[in-house]
């Protein structure tokens, strides 16, 4: 039998055309893209800053300085990450699972220091617990004349801590809240108790989500500023800082940068072996029950004790420090509204901004098969890991050069938040992604539903949990955040940060305080309002 040929060589393009599928991104990867895109900016400006450098910026990187400021740094985040943990998962569990008394306000007070600015927190400990601070004067009488240094590793330590331990808490609680009852029931049923359900059957099931709130009280610490430089710790951010203010050398600091973001991608790798292929969904039919609270029994009073002296040291301390320089003091008339306004309203837009654009990259990290999917949820971490005045910088070369109507106005504000908090969002949203079975979406689209249909109707919902956890982070975050709203915050545009700060190098501590009570008691109301609808 004779084949029949194509009619002419010129027809077969077009056949080969309608034969061969032409290659469609998925839409999630194509909004992943540009999500990353836009936050990733400022690295491109380390990159131009750090090749300027040459053969000198080589010998800087190398020089036996920096590789100090590598090591204590990441002894401080080792250190950091390792008592918020211990610290961040019974406080979890205890507000989540535990039948402890007044376990809403306990979690509200608890996540507080998340609130607080890490300078100001750092000003009150050191004014606390210094070594002629107020601890030290109640004890004058017994004959102390002064407390050991608070400086150095020691003080960083501890401030960092307790700033950081709430980023394990909200993601763990948030995993326990959606564990399915009947895991540990089956595990009791087998003749496990206590601490071995909890160690076989239910910290398994939490490993994502401490991984990533690991990941970001380590991002947190290796970004922070105001509390290393206030107890002298010569980590990344304060030799950035020095190099970009004093020597006036921007090609050392984006050499020290670009070594900041190294060891973040360091952490990046060390927490996706951590948290990879874990899966916490139900795999059975019907519905999950709701959880019942544990009983505490004769552990009842030490939980409480726990309790109260993590909130008392983490949040009644600095907001007595913080009252104690607004009582008696003239702070003068001041119209706090428009800054009270500019800084909920920026701190909205950019939980709501950050909260749309975690969805495909945390996504991408719970479900995708491929590597390079994954690895773009991974490289949304990396802006957090730059110290916001890095940020705040880079965005400012390349608006200046590039886009300069655009230049210092709110846009370019929630880009900068977008850039520094994207994995407080992320990290969050994919630990709550990890527990809803994937048969629930393979079932949306066999019912004819679009992947963004299947995205809107099924997924967000039962994410929700870990969207509001991730979206409260970005706007406390946001909030406190201090040379990012300096540097790209449209004229005239105060908020409680720029106002504390003005306040500091006036050295007026009544001026001080007030801004910094309203940013507690407007980010007290805002956990009570988002953890409302959790149990």
């Amino acid at each position: 039998m004779q084949r029949t040929l194509p009619a002419s060589a010129a027809q077969l393009p077009a056949l080969i055309e309608n034969r061969l599928p032409a290659f469609r991104p998925s839409p999630v990867i194509i909004a992943a893209a540009l999500i990353l895109a836009a936050v990733l900016l400022p690295l491109v400006y380390l990159a131009l800053r750090a090749a300027g450098a040459g053969a000198a910026g080589l010998e800087y990187l190398l020089s036996a300085r920096t590789l100090a400021v590598v090591g204590s740094s990441l002894a401080l985040a080792g250190a950091v990450v390792v008592s918020s943990v211990f610290i961040g998962l019974p406080f979890a569990w205890l507000t989540a699972r535990a039948d402890l008394p007044f376990r809403r306000f306990w979690l509200v007070a608890g996540s507080l220091p998340l609130v607080i600015p890490s300078y100001i927190g750092a000003l009150a400990y050191i004014a606390a617990f210094g070594p002629r601070g107020l601890l030290a004067q109640a004890l004058a009488p017994l004959g102390v004349e002064s407390l050991p240094p608070l400086y150095g590793f020691f003080g960083a330590w501890l401030a960092i801590t307790l700033f950081t331990y709430p980023y394990i808490v909200l993601p763990v609680r948030a995993a326990l809240l959606n564990t399915d009852p009947a895991l540990e029931e089956a595990a009791r049923s087998l003749g496990l108790r206590g601490w071995a359900v909890f160690r076989r059957v239910t910290l398994p099931q939490l490993r994502p989500a401490l991984a990533a709130g690991a990941l970001l009280s380590a991002l947190y610490t290796l970004s922070d500023f105001g509390a290393v430089a206030l107890m002298r710790y010569d980590a990344f951010t304060r030799v950035i800082y020095t190099q970009y203010t004093s020597s006036f050398d921007r090609s050392r600091a984006a050499i020290l940068a670009v070594m900041l973001v190294l060891v973040t991608i360091g952490l990046l790798v060390f927490s996706r072996r951590l948290a990879s292929s874990q899966r916490n969904h139900r795999i059975g039919a019907g519905a999950a029950r709701r959880l019942r609270p544990v009983a505490l029994g004769h552990w009842q009073l030490p939980a409480l004790v726990f309790c109260a002296v993590l909130v008392a040291v983490g949040t009644f301390v600095p907001v007595g420090v913080l009252a104690s320089w607004v009582i008696g003091r003239e702070t003068g008339a001041v119209d706090w509204a428009p800054a009270l306004v500019n800084t909920v309203g920026a701190s909205g837009l950019a939980a709501l901004t950050v909260a749309l654009a975690a969805l495909p990259l945390a996504w991408l990290g719970a479900r995708s098969a491929s590597r390079s999917g994954r690895w773009m949820s991974e490289l949304s971490y990396l802006g957090n890991g730059l110290p916001g005045l890095v940020v705040a910088l880079a965005l400012v070369f390349f608006m200046a050069n590039a886009l300069p109507a655009l230049y210092q106005t709110l846009p370019v504000l929630i880009l900068g938040y977008a850039a520094r908090f994207l994995p407080l969002s992320v990290g969050a949203t994919r630990s709550a992604l990890t527990q809803i079975n994937p048969r629930l979406e393979e079932a949306g689209r066999c019912l004819g539903l679009r992947p963004w249909q299947v995205m809107a109707r099924i997924t967000t919902p039962l994410a929700k949990t870990g969207i509001l956890s991730g979206g409260a982070l970005v706007f406390l975050s946001a909030m406190k955040e201090l040379p990012t709203t300096l540097l790209l915050a449209p004229t005239g545009f105060e908020t409680f940060a720029t106002r504390i700060w003005t306040a500091h190098q006036e050295v007026n501590f009544a001026q001080i305080g007030v801004p910094a009570l309203l940013l507690v008691a407007v980010s007290a109301l805002s956990l009570v309002l988002i953890l409302k609808q959790e149990a």
